[in-house]
């Protein structure tokens, strides 16, 4: 699966990388430059942090999941306990 980001979040991106090099390193990177850095670091380092992000997802699925007994249990065969309590309660 290729990451790629849409047009806005590569030109935000790319701005980013811009200014890091202006603020933080000794020498500019140009648009192109930092175009091309944003691409290898998506296609080199990209899979690793979507797939941490992945699983981190179905952990949390999962939790909740398990989760759903709990919140979501109903008690069987009621029907006649309640009756009974009616009638007891009669009494």
């Amino acid at each position: 699966m290729t990451i790629a980001l849409n047009k806005d979040a590569r030109k935000e991106a790319i701005a980013s990388i811009e200014r890091y090099f202006q603020e933080n390193m000794d020498e500019r990177i140009g648009n192109i430059a930092a175009g091309a850095l944003l691409g290898f670091f998506l296609e080199e380092i990209g899979p690793t942090i979507y797939n941490q992000a992945v699983a981190d997802v179905q952990e949390r699925l999962q939790a909740r999941v398990m989760e759903l007994d709990i919140e979501i249990h109903e008690d069987e065969f009621q029907y006649w306990r309640k009756f009974d309590r009616e009638v007891k309660g009669r009494r």
